[in-house]
């Protein structure tokens, strides 16, 4: 299995604010998803509520894959195209037009196995439905929200 890059320094300052169990769920989720998708850009966002990364095998968010928000108590493993995945057993979260995702609590969510196939599945989508695949390697990339926050800072 290739190793996934590091975390950048901006990701792991923008984490440091929350409790260290919540953030390192987020890594974790980072991490399960990088190792399927190496080839993956991050978008990382210090955003209003949460601390978000996007993952794109472009530079557009709009192309994202799927994305780890993580908030005070919690993190979310959303699928931005959630909505058209099979889930005959409901396990997706959202009632959207397209955005679902699953809650991870604690380090035993982290076990289900529903995380790492519907990641797979997201990755099976994007790539299926694209062919500008990145010709660079992966890379962070961060935005930053502007303004207050309602969420740790």
């Amino acid at each position: 299995m290739k190793e996934v890059k590091t975390p950048s320094e901006d990701l792991i300052r923008f984490l440091a604010v929350f409790d260290l169990s919540v953030g390192e769920l987020g890594l974790k989720l980072r991490e399960m998803i990088l190792t399927e998708a190496p080839q993956a850009n991050e978008l990382i966002y210090d955003a209003y509520n949460a601390v978000a990364i996007a993952f794109t095998f472009t530079e557009r968010l709009r192309e994202a894959f799927c994305h780890v928000a993580v908030y005070s108590k919690h993190v979310n493993l959303g699928f931005n195209n959630g909505a058209t995945l099979p889930d005959p057993n409901g396990v997706l979260v959202g009632s959207g037009k397209r955005i679902r995702h699953i809650t991870v609590g604690s380090s035993e969510d982290l076990r289900n196995p529903n995380l790492r196939q519907f990641i797979r599945l997201a990755i099976e989508q994007a790539t299926s439905q694209s062919d500008t695949l990145p010709v660079k390697s992966a890379k962070p990339i961060v935005k930053i929200t502007q303004g207050g926050k309602r969420r740790p800072h």
